[in-house]
């Protein structure tokens, strides 16, 4: 426990330097919350304290959970892994990979792909499909013409629209030669609604997040919620905390909207607590107080390496996650066979199955030009552990 007490110390500092507004961390040992603790303030200029239970943007910490709902249908017979897109979104069929492009006026040349992409594609990120606002170049350029969103802060739109449109647009490269993180699972969350028979948002609701208990994550959240949104911060050109500005189409208040958006790949927002909740069931092996949501199996498959030798550093990709190897667990405390993700506002989690372990690091902070606390977290995670 006095290890423990160590998070304490960095985490204060850091508020006290005005390097991070607050922070909530969560570690979760052997099943049992062994620290939960706020720092900091939700209201830097106020003094509010930000509090454990507060709700934060997780942004592409929704990838994970679109990616259970998939399995959770694969499990059904409902789909294969290797089935074509197009067999559930017809747009998708006869795919076209950009060759040229031209930067004066955005308009570009494509081949047709060597093949159709696949929901396994979709799952490591492996089709092509690029993101909006934060991918490439050329893909930026060419998802802005056609007014594609980054799927944070969606508003009005419908989530099968914007598949269908982003559908007629080109692959950035080949159907399984390269990573390319991008809208992957945002065409995913449209599967799961057209296979499922339900809104991504009644399904997650229904398979996952009632069975769990996780009566804290939304798209939207309720009314009697919205004081607990924490306040989303960024930087000024000399490094002070600010209140963050709207940027393209995302509003920081996007969660207290009435939207009808619902992104697969950074939608929702949640509380460290119930992601912890979602991460405990996948070290059980896909069940969680009595609800199983997944079989063993598939949890064994979405955390084994699913992109074989295509490059991704020292890491390797499964089913919706970064996996350790043993190369990358040579230059981390966390062990090989650890599975890890984050989110665009400054959130971040992994579990570690060898030690039983699941930690968070919930901010709402970006950009954060001290973004090295999340390694000094892992450090002092490790650090506390005497099993």
């Amino acid at each position: 426990e006095e290890r423990l007490l160590r998070i304490d110390k960095v985490l204060n500092d850091y508020v006290s330097k005005k390097w991070v507004p607050g922070a909530v961390a969560l570690i979760v040992k052997d099943g049992k919350v062994v620290y939960h603790k706020a720092a900091g303030y939700d209201d830097v200029v106020n003094k509010t304290p930000l509090k454990k239970d507060a709700i934060f943007r997780i942004a592409s910490q929704t990838k994970a959970i679109t990616s259970t709902a998939i399995m959770i249908l694969y499990e059904e017979g409902l789909l294969l892994l290797d089935d074509p897109v197009s067999k559930y979104i017809p747009e998708f069929e006869h795919p076209k990979v950009l060759s040229a492009f031209n930067d004066a006026d955005s308009s570009y040349t494509t081949v047709p792909a060597k093949r159709e992409i696949t929901l396994r594609d979709l799952l490591t990120h492996t089709s092509g499909i690029d993101y909006a606002v934060i991918g490439s170049k050329s893909m930026n350029a060419i998802y802005a013409k056609a007014s594609i969103s980054s799927g944070i802060g969606g508003g009005k739109r419908i989530l099968g629209n914007e598949v269908r449109k982003l559908a007629a647009l080109p692959l950035a490269h080949q159907p399984g030669e390269k990573f390319t993180y991008g809208l992957n699972t945002d065409v995913l969350g449209y599967v799961v609604e057209v296979v499922g028979g339900l809104s991504l948002d009644a399904f997650f609701k229904k398979r996952i997040f009632q069975p769990l208990g996780m009566n804290d994550t939304y798209f939207y959240l309720p009314k009697d919620k919205h004081s607990r949104l924490a306040n989303l911060y960024s930087e000024d050109a000399q490094h002070n905390i600010v209140l963050s500005k709207p940027l393209a189409d995302i509003f920081p208040d996007y969660p207290n909207s009435a939207g009808t958006y619902y992104s697969g790949g950074a939608g929702l927002s949640s509380t460290a607590y119930d992601y912890a909740v979602f991460l405990q069931m996948l070290l059980n092996g896909g069940t969680y107080n009595g609800s199983r949501i997944l079989g063993e199996a598939s949890v064994r498959m979405m955390t084994m390496n699913q992109i074989g030798d295509i490059p991704f550093g020292d890491d390797r990709f499964g089913l919706g996650f970064r996996l350790y190897t043993a190369q990358s667990a040579a230059r981390s405390p966390l062990s090989e066979g650890s599975f890890e993700w984050g989110g665009y506002f400054g959130t971040s989690y992994w579990a570690d199955p060898k030690e039983r372990l699941v930690a968070l690091l919930f901010t709402q902070f970006n950009p954060n030009s001290h973004g090295e606390l999340d390694d000094k977290f892992k450090t002092l995670v490790y650090q506390a552990i005497n099993n």
